[in-house]
């Protein structure tokens, strides 16, 4: 499988809707970042993953219209991410949460400089208006890979987390979505597969926020 850097029009890399055939991969590659730590944006979780558990988390998501992508690499899953409800208020309605994991021999591959624009395009295709993260204070090439996609730092939660017998502090992201709080919340628009579909996700998406990308710094 090819592990060096991705191109912005590398053909052997497509960003996709996820599929009960990906669940094997994605759950290997979770089960790789939570016995080694916090790699990617996630959940602090302890516990490996159950193929039929993920499953059903897709379900939910297209239920609810909700991006579930992977970064497929040559017939490989290099990695997947997706966003949920931030909070489950209705106020908090066009708020998601993300997670991206990207796998271990593809990390610094620019895989992550793919995933998460195409993510941030979906959610703003679906009427959301803000992404949040929560991001491991030690993983400094998720956090440039954030804020050179638009993410902004907004809060530190100074040791929340406790794993491998130490304690870690979470930084706290955020990213507007389309039009952001400029104006009232409309009607829902495409769906994932129409804006994936339509769309290369390559460096034009990916430099909105002006920054380079270069391929060996970035998660």
């Amino acid at each position: 499988m090819p592990v060096g850097p991705v191109l912005a029009s590398d053909p052997n890399l497509v960003i996709r809707p996820s599929s009960d055939a990906d669940v094997p991969a994605m759950v290997d590659i979770y089960a790789h970042h939570i016995r080694r730590g916090v790699g990617d944006v996630g959940d602090f979780e302890e516990d490996p993953l159950h193929p039929d558990d993920l499953k059903k988390r897709r379900k939910a998501m297209r239920k609810k219209r909700l991006p579930h992508l992977v970064a497929d690499r040559d017939g490989v899953v290099a990695g997947y991410a997706y966003a949920v409800p931030f909070r489950k208020r209705p106020a908090y309605r066009y708020t998601l949460k993300h997670s991206i994991y990207v796998h271990h021999e593809h990390l610094h591959a620019g895989i992550g400089r793919r995933l998460l624009p195409a993510l941030i395009e979906a959610c703003a295709a679906g009427g959301y208006r803000q992404m949040i993260g929560y991001i491991d204070a030690k993983n400094e090439a998720s956090l440039r890979l954030h804020e050179a996609c638009g993410f902004v730092r907004v809060g530190l939660l100074p040791a929340v987390g406790y794993k491998f017998g130490r304690w870690s502090d979470s930084v706290m992201v955020q990213c507007a979505l389309g039009s952001g709080s400029s104006d009232q919340p409309g009607a829902w628009r495409r769906s994932v597969e129409t804006v994936v579909a339509e769309h290369e996700w390559g460096d034009a998406l990916a430099h909105r926020a002006g920054v380079d990308f270069p391929g060996d710094r970035l998660a």
